[in-house]
């Protein structure tokens, strides 16, 4: 159903939302940061409000996942914080459940994906780790996490018609893979008549 003219007023006014999501070691933050940059928006990772709940609880990051694991209020609480953001507007909002969190506020959804064996390479050199233990714990990790947006929130992850956009960020450099990034986004925004603003 197509925007009504009042709907249009209220989303320029508000300004660009932009949600990036993908599995680990896809370059969510890397990519999202790029975007942000390039368009002159306000980058927010979901990351980040995590590890300010960890200090504000006066935690260490480790005791603060295990203690997340088993309490949803955890989840839910940055995920209220992530749909404050996209309510702000002028924001690339970098996080797992983004597209779903923002829902009609995002004016792109955007996927990463990547082969699986590049990303767990990726994450162990990223974590100084080896390859077989990046790999073992980032499938535990994403089965766990797969069963806990199921549950919290009857998400499907797997479910990626939600996203208006999918790049592969494991087949070109960074640099180019960033400027296909940006490209990509800014072109479907003008046809939507958005009309960003480009840095660059």
């Amino acid at each position: 159903m197509p925007e009504t003219s009042q709907e249009r007023h209220k989303r320029a006014k508000k300004g660009l939302v932009i949600t990036v999501s993908g599995p680990h070691g896809t370059g969510k933050s890397t990519y999202a940061r790029a975007l942000a940059e390039a368009l002159g928006l306000r980058y927010v990772c979901a990351g980040e409000i995590f590890r300010n709940l960890a200090q504000e609880n006066k935690m260490s990051l480790e005791s603060f996942s295990h203690y997340a694991a088993d309490d949803p209020r955890i989840d839910k609480m940055i995920d209220e914080r992530t749909r404050a953001e996209a309510a702000r507007g002028n924001v690339v909002i970098d996080a797992q459940l983004a597209a779903w969190m923002a829902k009609d506020e995002a004016d792109v959804k955007l996927l990463l994906i990547a082969a699986d064996e590049v990303r767990f390479a990726r994450i162990a050199r990223r974590d100084h780790m080896s390859y077989e233990v990046a790999r073992k714990e980032t499938i535990a990790r994403e089965q766990i996490q797969r069963e806990r947006y199921k549950k919290y929130y009857g998400v499907d992850i797997q479910d990626l018609t939600i996203y208006d956009l999918k790049i592969d960020t494991g087949i070109n450099s960074i640099d180019k893979t960033k400027r296909i990034i940006i490209d990509h986004v800014w072109k479907l925004l003008e046809q939507r008549n958005r009309r960003p603003q480009r840095n660059g």
